[in-house]
């Protein structure tokens, strides 16, 4: 199993289990633990409302693409280690990992 933490938007924290070789994205994932994701886009990298921070993790995770980065650019907000949960797909080196909820609700 992979084991994440999700920090909500009003600080509260809970673990995640997710089953290895799991062919979804980290937004996906959080909508079926049923976050308050509003993936608005359906994961296109377009529409920034599965905005998400990476806390802890291995040093790749918390560096954006370009893409995500041109979507992040037009946010009021975008603390470091920004990212898309759409365009971060799970992995067993992600066991252990941090995420906050950043998006809009």
């Amino acid at each position: 199993m992979i084991n994440l933490t999700i920090i909500d938007r009003d600080g509260g924290s809970r673990p995640i289990e997710i089953p290895e070789g799991i062919n979804l994205s980290l937004m996906e994932v959080l909508k079926a633990s049923e976050y308050d994701i509003l993936a608005t886009c359906g994961g296109m990298a377009l529409c920034a409302t599965c905005h998400v921070q990476v806390i802890e993790g291995p040093e790749e995770y918390f560096i954006a693409t370009d893409t995500e980065l041109d979507v992040l650019d037009t946010l009021p907000y975008a603390p470091p280690a920004s990212r898309l949960a759409c365009q971060i797909r799970i992995s067993e080196d992600m066991d252990g990992m941090v995420f906050k909820l950043v998006g809009e609700e």
